[in-house]
């Protein structure tokens, strides 16, 4: 299975740069943030924007949260962990992992059918939807359907509408939900289940149906302190994303900035 990352130029090069440290930042404390894929674009821009504040430095490791869960159990030297479900922050929670008292629900998102291009017709995603005929013998994108959110959540919602059987042989897995979204804007599937934020940085493919909510649990992004941080930013930074400044970007995204 080919797998690929969309990221945007900017926030790849703002990742880059803070995996490398200048003269002018060696004094300057680090946070390292595990989170989610599907908050590449936007939690890029909350760092650079928490970094000229303060002067210190944000690295970021993206992928499933599924995966990044497993490693911080595993001892990676995550200092905050931002998950796309409240599931495997429950795992990294009742592992021990987490430091007690910092744990937050701090986003919400929206479930999508995408198409590849932009002008893609849209549907009514209802319980008398073919999406199987729709796809006929091509194949439906959707991160993996047993551990990453985004493909738990497809799942759970397919399932809900009584289409998951008729669809799940068709149904192509990545590693993320941004490979996911990948896979329909390079045209390798016509049809993906992703975050309504991950259509919104991705200018060759466009929403043709919203999932109605009541199909699957509530989209929710805890994040949280690890136990083993060292970052004496940590707090600071896991703040700073409630923050007024924070959350002018989020929404500028498409997130729902909860509390």
């Amino acid at each position: 299975m080919r797998t690929f990352l969309s990221r945007r130029p900017f926030v790849a090069a703002l990742t880059a740069l803070a995996l490398v440290s200048s003269p002018l930042r060696a004094a300057a404390d680090e946070v390292t943030v595990f989170a989610a894929a599907s908050l590449t674009d936007a939690l890029g821009v909350v760092g650079e924007a928490w970094m000229a504040e303060t002067g210190n430095t944000a690295i970021f490791s993206f992928a499933g949260s599924s995966a990044l869960a497993r490693q911080i159990q595993e001892g990676a030297p995550a200092d905050i962990f931002i998950s796309a479900s409240v599931s495997w922050m429950d795992e990294v929670e009742g592992s021990g992992d987490l430091r007690d008292g910092t744990r937050r629900d701090i986003l919400g998102n929206t479930l999508v059918l995408i198409a590849h291009g932009q002008d893609a017709a849209p549907v009514t995603i209802d319980a008398d939807l073919d999406l199987a005929g729709m796809l006929g013998d091509e194949r439906l994108a959707m991160a993996l359907v047993d551990s990453v959110p985004a493909g738990v959540y497809g799942k759970a919602a397919l399932t809900a509408l009584g289409l998951w059987d008729s669809v799940e042989p068709l149904v192509a897995q990545a590693d993320n939900v941004r490979a996911a979204l990948a896979f329909v804007a390079q045209n390798e599937a016509p049809y993906g289940i992703v975050y309504a934020t991950d259509a919104a940085v991705q200018d060759d493919v466009s929403i043709v149906g919203t999932f109605p909510a009541g199909t699957h649990d509530p989209i929710t992004y805890p994040a949280a302190i690890t136990a083993q941080a060292t970052s004496g930013q940590a707090q600071a930074f896991l703040d700073y994303l409630s923050s007024g400044a924070a959350r002018a970007i989020w929404e500028e995204y498409g997130f729902t900035v909860l509390n």
